[in-house]
C-alpha cells in the first residue's frame, strides 16, 4: 500500500498531471521537453500530494526510485510481493 501511494505522487494521472507538481501548470507540466522530468521534494502536502521543501536535496524521496522499480517489476510479473 505504501509503495502504491508513493508512486502515485509521481506518476501522471489520466489528464497527464503529476500530483507532486501541484497541478499549477508550470514548466514541468506544459513544456514538452520538461514533461518527463520529475522533481523529488523533501516532503509532500498530505491532501494534494504537491511536492514541498527543497527539491535539490532529495533525501528520503530518493528511495522512490527503488519503489518504482519494484512496482514496475511486479506489474511485469517478474516479482511477487
Amino acid at each position: 500500500e505504501l509503495e502504491r501511494r508513493i508512486t502515485r505522487l509521481f506518476l501522471p494521472d489520466a489528464a497527464g498531471r503529476r500530483p507532486c507538481l501541484g497541478g499549477g501548470g508550470g514548466i514541468y507540466e506544459t513544456d514538452p521537453s520538461c514533461r518527463k522530468l520529475v522533481l523529488f521534494h523533501e516532503y509532500f502536502h498530505g491532501d494534494t500530494g504537491k511536492g514541498l521543501g527543497a527539491s535539490h536535496q532529495t533525501g528520503w524521496t530518493a528511495l522512490a526510485a527503488n519503489v518504482f522499480e519494484r512496482v514496475a517489476a511486479t506489474r511485469a510479473g517478474r516479482v511477487k510481493v
